[in-house]
């Protein structure tokens, strides 16, 4: 519940650089801090992942015999991390059915959740103190987003000299619209003093969590006539044009749709080839150029790991349709296959059944 001004949140990062990370990032170190071991897989050693035997819930969505697939995707998020590349793609797990994509993902959202609690894995966000009213940022921005790029990037250069991750601290991102009609009222309003404008900006600590729809984003597709793109982006409230009188101010949008809410999170497809082809559209700017274009708004920045899981039959159909090179083209796919180790299947039964007494019968 820390609340601060700006000049505290600026002390803050001199004693911990690493709230500034990006989305990828955060979750990269997240997953490293729960240590790494060695597996033998096929004779070769490679890196075994603690945090994939679930030790946030005693075990009760770990993954056995995977050790090959997670060494791919934390490959990717490592890249990710530094910039190379992947954090412009959307990684997609495939697989057959129940080979565990969904809880992969699942324990990917519960481990952020529970990193952000900790002093390690803080971040935080603003809000505006107007006329003693306080309006959140819509889309939980990081705080630094606020200062000029040139600036921000100064500061940056002098927060990367007191730490040795292995990434560069990056944060090239703009600000939402309504921060940006907020930023600029006060800059009018004082002159363009920006010591002034910063005295109305409140920092706050910023907790991940799924349930109350903060830095994690969930999409499934529907029935076509049910669903629609606004969903991922947001929609005009219609009760505040009224008070506005134009449906073009940013206060008269509602920033709620997934892609918002997951902002500095992740945002998750649920059967992702199985969408319409008009959200498809949304996942290429979304992903390529980390924007999405809400609705009479220009195109917005988003910070967030997009990470989508699909089955076999679908996933041919993709690569069968020549009008979805677009959206091949921005996709790393990461094998998830089942187990064919009898060690690993004996692991699994007695994750599911070894506290429950079954009569009769022996695990």
């Amino acid at each position: 519940h820390w609340e601060g001004s700006f000049q505290q949140y600026m002390e803050l990062l001199e004693e911990n650089p690493l709230v500034v990370r990006t989305a990828h990032q955060r979750l990269y170190d997240m997953v490293l801090s729960h240590g790494v071991g060695e597996a033998e897989v096929d004779k070769e050693i490679v890196p075994a992942y603690k945090f994939f035997q679930d030790p946030l819930d005693g075990g009760g969505d770990a993954v056995f015999g995977l050790e090959r697939s997670l060494h791919g995707l934390m490959a990717m998020f490592k890249a990710a991390a530094h910039g190379f590349g992947p954090e412009r793609r959307v990684l997609l797990l495939h697989g057959p059915v129940g080979s565990s994509k969904s809880t992969i993902v699942r324990l990917l959202k519960k481990g952020l959740e529970a990193y952000t609690q900790t002093g390690d894995g803080a971040l935080y966000t603003f809000g505006w103190n107007i006329d003693g009213e306080f309006i959140p940022s819509p889309m939980n921005e990081e705080p630094l987003l606020l200062l000029p790029p040139d600036v921000r990037e100064s500061v940056l250069g002098h927060l990367q000299k007191k730490i040795r991750t292995p990434y560069k601290l990056r944060q090239n991102f703009d600000l939402s619209p309504v921060s940006r009609y907020y930023l600029e009222m006060l800059l009018k309003q004082y002159g363009g003093d920006f010591s002034k404008v910063l005295d109305h900006v409140v920092i706050k600590r910023l907790v991940i969590s799924e349930k109350d729809r903060v830095g994690i984003g969930t999409f499934q597709p529907k029935d076509e006539k049910n669903q629609d793109s606004t969903e991922l982006t947001g929609d005009i409230n219609y009760r505040r044009i009224a008070e506005l009188g134009t449906d073009s101010d940013p206060r008269a949008f509602n920033f709620d749709g997934e892609f918002c809410v997951a902002n500095r999170g992740i945002i998750e497809f649920i059967e992702v080839l199985k969408l319409d082809v008009a959200f498809l559209y949304d996942l290429l700017t979304a992903s390529q150029e980390h924007k999405i274009k809400p609705k009479k708004f220009a195109q917005t920045d988003i910070d967030e790991v997009i990470i989508g899981h699909t089955n076999e039959p679908e996933y041919n159909r993709l690569q069968n349709n020549e009008l979805m090179e677009a959206f091949r083209d921005r996709t790393i796919k990461i094998d998830v296959p089942y187990n064919l180790r009898l060690q690993n299947e004996i692991k699994i039964y007695q994750k599911d059944f070894g506290k429950k007494q079954i009569p009769g019968k022996h695990i």
